[in-house]
């Protein structure tokens, strides 16, 4: 996702209404987000649909990561032979 222009990527809630759709087409062209701020305060974060699913695949792999790290740590990993000789067990037939 491409950093926020804070010039042109930050707008009141009420500018959003008004111009809902050039909004999002300037999200689709930029692949920038867009903060919406209400009351002078950010109130929310538009991005567009494809930088959200690469967000949301990103924090599923560092989730995964971590988590294999725990399991490392904690000693719940096979090694390269145990792999082998399981791998091995299974298919002999």
């Amino acid at each position: 996702m491409k950093q926020i222009d804070f010039e042109n990527d930050i707008k009141p809630l009420s500018e959003f209404r008004a111009n809902a759709a050039n909004l999002v087409k300037q999200i689709k062209d930029t692949k920038r987000p867009l903060i919406l701020t209400q009351h002078g305060k950010s109130a929310a974060v538009l991005v567009d649909v494809a930088a959200y699913q690469a967000l949301v695949d990103k924090l599923e792999l560092l989730e995964e990561v971590q988590l294999a790290e725990r399991q490392i740590s904690e000693g719940k990993f096979w090694s390269d032979d145990d792999v082998k000789k399981r791998l091995e067990d299974r298919y002999k037939n």
